[in-house]
């Protein structure tokens, strides 16, 4: 079953976003997370993603295959292969291998987190997450709201800055 939320969008003026520091920082961080995800050899579709806690990246990740295979992520029709890794899974599996600690970390993300990538954002203490694009099923936000994640969207789209919603 699909689930659809409700859209409402909260436009801002680039007054009133650079007024409120927190949806600047926000805004950085994810057009950051979209310059990393040029570094994904996808075709169908890049996406990035930056862990930042105290004001700092702790981790990043984009789409892409696992170390040690080829950087082809779609086969001869065009499909992704299924052991491609997602940007979420990619920079909370890195942060497992550094030894950072997460907990009560932001992620910031291109496209909004698919319910597996969910688990593992809940699993590893994120407490927020802020992404820039919408998908057709809404079942990851739904998981991470569930479970006490504070999940935001704003749009990199907007001339000004940014249109937002807390969900």
């Amino acid at each position: 079953m699909i689930n659809e939320h409700p859209i409402e969008h909260i436009s801002t003026s680039s007054a009133s976003v650079e007024g409120s520091n927190k949806t600047a920082v926000d805004y950085r961080y994810l057009r950051m997370a979209r310059i990393w995800a040029e570094n994904s050899y996808c075709k169908r579709r890049q996406v990035g993603a930056l862990v930042v806690k105290d004001k700092m990246i702790i981790s990043d990740g984009y789409n892409g295959t696992p170390s040690g295979f080829e950087n082809v992520c779609e086969d001869e029709l065009g499909v992704t292969k299924p052991y491609v890794l997602h940007a979420e899974a990619n920079a909370i599996t890195k942060l497992a291998r550094s030894g950072n600690n997460s907990e009560g970390s932001t992620l910031y993300v291109t496209a909004s987190p698919c319910i597996e990538c969910s688990k593992l954002i809940i699993q590893a203490g994120i407490r927020r997450v802020v992404y820039a694009e919408k998908y057709r099923l809404t079942d990851g936000i739904d998981l991470l709201t569930r479970a006490g994640v504070k999940v935001e969207y704003i749009s990199l789209e907007d001339s000004c800055c940014s249109s937002s919603e807390s969900i």
